[in-house]
């Protein structure tokens, strides 16, 4: 497992006469955690999809390590990019292992058995979301907080040098939230993430990028975008920010 670099310049994504993202730029160097943050409705999601090929950008370009995102072959592009989204539709007749297997995919060859390196990536990416008791479970009779930590262990067992996550920490438990982002963290991976809790957010990632009516408001590390300002300009709300005393990084505080 090794991190690229993300590289996203002038991306614009329109749904008929609607513009969802206009001319954003980001970038992500090998092993940063970027954070995505933003209302409901900022083009957070629109972008993830564009960087992990779902959405065609109309204008601009996504570079994974230098390459044009969008030249790369479909079998090249799992082997270097792994997306967690929000809503799957995924209802897998298959446990929970085979579900986390299935992310070794892009690393074989038609009709290749899981080889012992397969086996222990598989249950490292089980433990990583504490989701080993769950292994011999069938997929489709979890919660929705255990399905979200086995796809997450799918992505990981993907070992992507791109991580592309939209909200991972919806439907888990406060434990589950931040040992998912922990492991995020310590990943020898880029990962591009889109968070709504923002003390997350400033804990867990390097630089953020605020994304407002489909535009880059602000961006650079958690301490100097997340200001009572900016919180009152993108989010419409009164909020004081100090210097967490245990953690050291930036805390939220909303003021109904």
């Amino acid at each position: 497992m090794s991190a690229a670099e993300l590289t996203v310049d002038g991306i614009t994504l329109t749904a008929g006469a609607r513009t969802l993202v206009r001319d954003v730029s980001l970038t992500a160097r090998p092993g940063e955690v970027i954070g995505l943050v933003g209302p409901n409705g900022s083009g957070k999601s629109s972008l993830l999809r564009a960087v992990y090929r779902v959405l065609r950008p109309d204008a601009g370009r996504i570079r994974v390590d230098g390459t044009d995102a969008w030249s790369l072959s479909v079998r090249q592009l799992a082997r270097d990019v792994a997306a967690v989204v929000q809503e799957s539709g995924a209802d897998f007749d298959l446990t929970v292992r085979e579900v986390v297997a299935m992310g070794r995919t892009p690393h074989k060859r038609l009709l290749d058995g899981d080889t012992p390196e397969d086996a222990e990536l598989i249950e490292s990416a089980l433990r990583s979301v504490d989701a080993t008791g769950l292994a011999g479970r069938p997929f489709d009779r979890l919660s929705g907080g255990e399905r979200q930590r086995v796809l997450i262990a799918r992505a990981l067992a993907q070992q992507p040098s791109l991580l592309v996550l939209d909200e991972p920490t919806n439907h888990l438990d406060i434990r589950h939230q931040l040992d998912v982002l922990g492991a995020l963290r310590r990943l020898p991976v880029t990962v591009l993430v889109a968070l709504h809790d923002l003390n997350l957010a400033a804990h867990y990632c390097d630089r953020l990028y605020v994304l407002s009516d489909g535009e880059v408001t602000a961006c650079g590390p958690p301490a100097d975008v997340l200001t009572p300002r900016l919180l009152a300009e993108v989010y419409g709300v009164t909020a004081e920010v100090a210097v967490h005393p245990r953690t050291g990084s930036p805390h939220v505080t909303f003021v109904p």
